[in-house]
């Protein structure tokens, strides 16, 4: 294929963990276009991991909840500033992975010569696109991953790695080393980490289950806990007395540094939630727990992740999660065993 643009801009306004889902697609347009140069147009709560991805040179946050919630007024201003913004870039080809009419609109008005959109079936502008092909129409018993893949079909980009393994900054892990010697972190033993939040009541386990899980990695087989406590699950923290006492809870963390502390895990127990996709794409193996609604095609890709669907939070027992995640522990030990 001779197409060859210079200045590409892609459009990607998914949630966190959609974004993670993504950045496949992200790295294979780096790899397929590496001389140009790439802006990310990104949601403002994940606009900066897109940024750690190395996948963009240049990434551009936007708050679509605010511009969506706010006044009137304010939100067509700040419209009206990124319309502007994006056709003084001039780009000469635009790529919408998400594809809402908003952004189909947004791509259209930009100036671009070439526009190529997902097509999402009563959701994006499809005939606003004007590239040569089209991608196929969305397929939603694929997984989130593939159908973005398949957004880049048109590109001739096929059979592209589907998943990525990034690296943490050398400043984030240097701050987790020493978040750990603070808090006397071991790290002679294999270290399970906890994520008990999630956005909606309907997605967590109970602490309780969580700090059951803690006493038994803790005092059972003498491993490190670590629980990571978000921004909205402060009440973790006031409830700490119910964990053992070496459990270690860490909060205030970046995006970044989330990522760093991850990647020091044998595993990640954690509800359905963005740290759980973050996790993922840094190689740390995974025990989702996902609330029925979710589909598999949500869940991150790989052998070393296991997801345990339930109709109801309440019912998920203790023992099959711990069960889950110390089968996943002892195949890895052996296969380092056996490479080491």
């Amino acid at each position: 294929m001779s197409f060859n643009p210079q200045k590409i801009l892609v459009i990607n306004f998914g949630q966190l963990g959609d974004v993670v889902l993504s950045l496949p697609a992200h790295k294979a347009i780096r790899d397929k276009f590496p001389n140009a140069k790439i802006t990310v147009l990104a949601g403002k709560a994940s606009a900066k991991f897109i940024e750690f991805s190395g996948f963009a040179d240049v990434v551009k946050p936007v708050d679509r909840v605010a511009i969506r919630d706010r006044n009137k007024l304010w939100s067509a201003i700040q419209i009206i500033k990124l319309v502007r913004d994006v056709r003084r870039e001039r780009f000469d080809f635009i790529i919408d992975l998400h594809s809402l009419s908003e952004t189909n609109l947004l791509g259209f008005v930009s100036g671009a010569n070439a526009r190529l959109y997902a097509n999402r079936e009563n959701r994006s502008l499809d005939f606003l696109s004007n590239f040569d092909t089209s991608p196929p129409l969305e397929d939603k018993s694929k997984h989130a991953t593939d159908r973005y893949l398949d957004v880049l079909l048109p590109l001739g980009i096929k059979d592209a790695p589907r998943t990525v393994k990034l690296t943490p900054r050398k400043e984030d892990a240097e701050t987790i080393e020493k978040i750990f010697k603070k808090k006397k972190v071991r790290t002679n033993v294999p270290i399970v980490g906890l994520f008990p939040g999630a956005g909606h009541p309907s997605r967590r386990w109970a602490l309780e289950n969580f700090a059951e899980i803690a006493n038994l990695f803790s005092q059972s087989d003498g491993l490190q806990v670590v629980v990571i406590v978000g921004p909205e699950e402060k009440d973790v923290l006031s409830q700490a007395k119910i964990f053992p006492s070496e459990t270690c809870f860490i909060d205030k963390l970046t995006l970044t540094e989330l990522a760093a502390l991850t990647i020091r895990f044998s595993i990640l127990i954690s509800n359905d939630t963005g740290p759980m996709h973050v996790a993922a794409a840094m190689g740390t193996p995974i025990v989702g727990l996902i609330h029925h609604p979710t589909l598999s095609t949500y869940f991150p890709i790989g052998e070393n992740h296991r997801a345990i669907h339930t109709n109801n939070m309440d019912s998920l027992a203790v023992e099959e999660v711990y069960s889950a995640a110390r089968e996943i522990l002892a195949r890895n030990r052996t296969a380092a065993i056996i490479n080491g």
